[in-house]
């Protein structure tokens, strides 16, 4: 299209984006609440600018504020800045009661959620954090920690691509129940009657290592018959020598 061609905006629209006002850091305070506690990974004050539609400084305003707030007001959480981005975290204080709490709750059964996340993990692993929740369509964040503190599974290397962490599960999963090894694994449906996709899932991206196997195997039974034909040819031909 040329720039002849291009629609112009009308005076109205380019009217409202100069008069539209750029939100105070009190106003943006709790969206930002909210973005930060959907976000998997700490969030960069870039992202959280471009979320609220207002400017870096803004947001950077208002997530001091809500650092001020949080402390000032003896919140059992604080929102700290790690890894490029901004996080919400247990105070420190309270670590030691909260690591009682969830191994008590080890001897509860696992929430439906935990069942199917733990099922994506041991199916799949090594599988990165980010792959399991494209899977579930949900975000797992909350649900690996209380694997990750049950020791059900564990973050092993990373991943070649991206860097994350990849999960995997452990002994005590295998002792839990009672495997010797990964390749003891029943069918995901017994344990999970409802999850059907899911399992159907799986099998859909198990299936380009199982292909991939296939066709190898295929290339070196291919290999294998076109050296045996050679070694017969070599011996039916007759002796041409005087």
């Amino acid at each position: 299209m040329s720039d002849e061609e291009r629609p112009v905006p009308a005076d109205d629209d380019r009217q409202d984006a100069e008069e539209r006002p750029v939100p105070t850091a009190e106003e943006i305070s709790g969206l930002l609440e909210a973005l930060l506690l959907m976000s998997e990974e700490p969030a960069d004050e870039t992202m959280l600018a471009e979320a609220a539609g207002a400017p870096v400084g803004i947001v950077r305003e208002a997530l001091d504020g809500l650092v001020r707030h949080y402390d000032e007001g003896g919140h059992g959480f604080e929102l700290r800045r790690v890894g490029g981005g901004w996080r919400y975290h247990t105070r420190p204080e309270h670590h030691d009661r909260i690591a009682a709490w969830v191994r008590a709750g080890g001897r509860n059964r696992l929430s439906q959620a935990a069942m199917e996340t733990l099922a994506v993990i041991a199916y799949l692993q090594p599988v990165p954090r980010s792959r399991v929740s494209a899977v579930r369509g949900v975000n797992v964040d909350g649900v690996v920690r209380t694997l990750l503190a049950r020791d059900l599974v564990d973050e092993q290397g990373a991943d070649a691509s991206t860097g994350a962490g990849l999960l995997v599960t452990t002994d005590h999963f295998l002792a839990r129940l009672g495997l010797d090894s990964l390749s003891g694994l029943p069918d995901i449906a017994p344990l999970l009657p409802d999850a059907s996709a899911l399992e159907a899932e799986l099998s859909r991206l198990a299936r380009p290592a199982e292909d991939a196997d296939a066709e190898a195997q295929d290339a070196d039974e291919t290999a294998g018959r076109r050296a045996d034909e050679d070694e017969g040819q070599e011996h039916d031909e007759p002796d041409q020598r005087p």
